[in-house]
């Protein structure tokens, strides 16, 4: 408990920190902000579009599929608000800076994971969070069981983001000459934002159980419709656990690989 307060205390200072960075220049800030409104609308748009012309995507409704893309947007959105130091990493390991992360009295990998939030994210979560209680009140049929189980594996979905973000890390220590593995996450995760389902094979069984995209966004969605069986949910909480703990091994080794600039 007092290792838990004092990385939560570690955790609030970064994160006031990275607040007043973002907000010194408010104009970058505020043009960060409007491109990732204007990424969102454009999809959104889109969805819509192709909705113009059918009355069901792969057996899906407008408004399930609009919930499919929010419930993405909002796992997707609270990782990098947690996270975002992940994306200045291998700048880190290249330039020597990790040197001094692995001298201070804390926890290296809580330093590169989580040093610090970002503050544009967090308004984002904000409208994604209402547009979702909109939609939801759209679909109608809102049962505890299904909202129950949606939040269950909303928080696994974070797990295995979470475990995407360490392997990224481990990534950049293993090789320097993987640039931006961050960016190859991020656009591996875009194809959840519709349901994984409407992959063919064997793209849709990668999706779910090798790259756990599909256990990541599209598994807590299909629950909240009643679209998944217990026994389903039960086995999507496993193995995102497991997943997560193969990352944090990974993690684990890489350490182990690591020169450090003076060597």
């Amino acid at each position: 408990m007092k290792d838990i307060k004092r990385y939560l205390s570690l955790w609030l200072k970064l994160t006031n920190q990275s607040f007043m960075r973002e907000f010194l220049d408010r104009w970058n800030a505020g043009m960060f902000l409007f491109g990732k409104l204007l990424r969102f609308g454009f999809f959104t748009i889109f969805l819509f579009a192709l909705f113009a012309k059918t009355s069901d995507i792969g057996g899906y409704t407008r408004y399930q599929m609009v919930f499919f893309f929010l419930t993405f947007n909002l796992l997707d959105t609270t990782a990098q608000l947690f996270y975002r130091e992940v994306y200045r990493f291998r700048p880190m390991v290249v330039s020597g800076d990790f040197d001094l992360v692995l001298t201070k009295p804390m926890s290296a990998l809580f330093r590169v994971l989580a040093g610090g939030a970002d503050p544009l994210d967090l308004y984002m979560l904000f409208l994604y969070a209402g547009l979702l209680v909109y939609v939801i009140m759209q679909l109608g049929a809102v049962t505890a069981v299904g909202v129950m189980a949606y939040l269950a594996l909303l928080v696994n979905g974070l797990i295995i983001a979470t475990g995407f973000h360490i392997l990224v890390l481990a990534l950049a220590i293993v090789t320097t000459e993987v640039d931006h593995a961050i960016m190859i996450y991020r656009d591996l995760t875009m194809m959840g934002r519709v349901p994984t389902d409407i992959y063919h094979q064997p793209i849709r069984a990668i999706l779910t159980f090798v790259l756990p995209v599909g256990l990541m966004m599209t598994v807590p969605a299909k629950a909240f419709l009643g679209l998944l069986s217990p026994w389903t949910v039960a086995l999507s909480l496993v193995l995102g656990f497991l997943f997560f703990v193969l990352c944090h091994k990974a993690w684990r080794y890489a350490l182990t690989r690591y020169s450090s600039a003076s060597s």
